[in-house]
């Protein structure tokens, strides 16, 4: 039976936070980047996640669909678009001005995505992580 990680969707409110609660659960005294693609990083495994791969367990995963909403979305994108490079910067300003009219992927779904790519079907499924939302 595989390991199962729970998160905890009622403890974090904003993408930072949400990485606190990785840091804690799953990967307790790993030093990571803190970002979406040192998260994708640690599904790979190498962390201290289990090689043969793992389950994690989003209870509360509605109130993380709100917090994570678009409100969060367009703060996230408003910092990415400060600090990305300039060559980049059209497509994260298009992102944001839909993102501001409740249009295209929110940090919620960023995160469900990033997870999925590492379970059943998905581009690195070798990874064996499932996903429930609960």
């Amino acid at each position: 039976m595989a390991k199962v990680y729970v998160i905890d969707g009622a403890r974090f409110e904003t993408l930072e936070e949400f990485f606190q609660q990785i840091s804690l659960v799953l990967i307790p005294g790993a030093d990571w980047g803190c970002n979406l693609d040192a998260f994708n990083d640690i599904l790979r495994g190498g962390f201290g996640t289990p090689n043969e791969g793992f389950e994690i367990h989003w209870v509360h995963s509605d109130t993380s669909r709100a917090r994570l909403g678009y409100a969060e979305t367009v703060r996230q994108l408003e910092a990415r678009l400060e600090r990305c490079h300039p060559s980049n910067r059209r497509n994260v300003a298009k992102q944001l001005s839909e993102a501001r009219s409740g249009i295209g992927s929110t940090v919620f779904e960023w995160l469900v995505e990033i997870i999925e790519v590492h379970g059943d079907g998905g581009d690195e499924a070798a990874a064996n992580v499932r996903l429930r939302l609960m």
